[in-house]
């Protein structure tokens, strides 16, 4: 559950500031990239796990709503539900703090009992809010049956060569390719060289988010291609990755080629970014493609 403070500024060590506004809003980065591929027409069911708390009843009734399948969303006796913390300032930026809660509890045997689940999937989206050696179990049984994966590495933690190897498609933002890369990435350029770093770790295509500036391809043939993004008014960032890994998924599966699934993922994270809120901020697919054909006439 996402915890959001909107102020004109985030606050300096030891300062204390007025903000303007306070909602608790549904999120997750798992939830909100299984809400942005339902919402546009992929079949989702999501792994993963919530605490026996008014948070966890709401959480897993939102993905009901949402049409995702929740039985392999187990409810933690001893963890609370995760937290976000969430800063927004007036330029839309965010600033976040996690607190994982059940999250956490899952581990590399209940994601081996779900073998069945993972091997019958056409993608798996993983990302980092959850124990690395589930991950890992999870892009180890996935790669066993031919199943792609998607990881978004958020938040950034060293992973193991042997992990890296197990994924398809690595979808970093800028800060995560600097971190995962070990070098700094502010450009196209230097996000062309993080991505081959990371390429050369075993990853078969690295796509670097680049916020309003679209998106970097760089495959194992070593092509790059920059997808360039579509400028909006920022009203809250919080979603945008979620939503671009989400919309990235469910193209994939329908099996459009790799340059118009990023293009298209674009989209729905401008879409997103435009609306404040996580999971309400997600767009449906009319909404996205009468925004394609609004910008494709401009």
């Amino acid at each position: 559950m996402d915890m959001v403070v909107r102020t004109s500024r985030a606050p300096e060590a030891g300062e204390t500031l007025f903000g303007q506004g306070f909602a608790l809003s549904p999120g997750g980065k798992g939830a909100n990239q299984a809400v942005a591929a339902a919402r546009l027409g992929a079949e989702v069911a999501m792994i993963g796990s919530v605490g026996r708390d008014a948070f966890g009843s709401e959480l897993l009734e939102i993905m009901r709503q949402e049409h995702i399948d929740v039985r392999h969303i187990a409810q933690s006796n001893s963890q609370a539900t995760g937290v976000a913390s969430i800063v927004v300032d007036g330029e839309g930026e965010n600033r976040i703090i996690v607190v994982p809660g059940a999250n956490i509890e899952l581990g590399p045997a209940d994601i081996q009992a779900l073998e069945h689940v993972i091997s019958g999937a056409e993608m798996i989206v993983m990302q980092l809010e959850t124990d690395l050696p589930m991950c890992e179990q999870a892009a180890s049984i996935a790669q066993r049956h031919g199943i792609p994966v998607i990881l978004n590495p958020a938040p950034a933690r060293e992973l193991s060569q042997e992990m890296l190897r197990h994924v398809t498609y690595l979808t970093p933002n800028e800060t995560e390719a600097g971190i995962l890369s070990g070098i700094e990435v502010n450009n196209t350029e230097t996000a062309d060289q993080a991505a081959r770093i990371l390429l050369g770790k075993g990853v078969r295509n690295v796509i670097v988010t680049l916020g309003s500036k679209g998106a970097l391809i760089v495959n194992e043939s070593g092509n790059a291609q920059h997808i360039a993004g579509f400028p909006v008014q920022a009203v809250d960032t919080v979603a945008a990755g979620d939503s671009f890994n989400g919309a990235l998924a469910y193209q994939l599966t329908r099996g459009v080629a790799l340059e118009e699934a990023v293009r298209f993922a674009n989209a729905v994270g401008a879409l997103a970014v435009g609306k404040e809120g996580a999971i309400p901020s997600l767009p449906k697919l009319p909404e996205v493609e009468q925004f394609l054909k609004e910008t494709a006439e401009r």
